[in-house]
């Protein structure tokens, strides 16, 4: 039941991607593009699933999920190296292709070989992330 229930909400959050011109490299772009030509609909998108994810975590406080043990933590709110680099190479990222991950995924079935090439780079930096999130670490204490 779990894995039919992520299919459904993991199809959604792509139709909404396919909607809301997320995958559109142009319109994301566009955002980014503060003193050309601004597009500033994805501020629209951000704000249609921060807000209801805001109250949607309020009533989590004291509850169970149904089909899980319990609802993840709240992320730590402490501002770190790990946070600073991961922002940073995920924002050079999605500036230069014009993509995060949830767009690249729902893109692939029309992106051509430069969306497969971008899944491919992407899935390369989550393997290689945690070795080298190891060896950072291990600088850091020797330094």
């Amino acid at each position: 039941m779990r894995i039919f229930v992520s299919f459904l909400v993991g199809s959604l959050f792509g139709l909404g991607l396919l909607i809301s011109g997320m995958t559109n490299t142009a319109k994301v772009q566009g955002w980014l593009d503060i003193f050309g030509d601004w597009d500033p609909t994805l501020a629209f998108v951000m704000g249609g699933a921060i807000i209801p994810m805001a109250i949607a975590w309020r009533f989590t406080i004291g509850r169970k999920p149904v089909l899980a043990e319990a609802f993840p933590p709240a992320p730590e709110q402490k501002l770190g190296r790990n946070l600073v680099l991961g922002s940073t190479l995920f924002g050079m990222g999605w500036g230069l292709a014009g993509l995060c991950p949830g767009p690249a995924i729902a893109s692939l079935g029309f992106a051509g070989p430069g969306g497969w090439l971008f899944v491919g780079a992407m899935i390369a930096g989550m393997v290689a992330a945690p070795s080298l999130r190891a060896r950072l670490d291990q600088r850091t204490v020797a330094v």
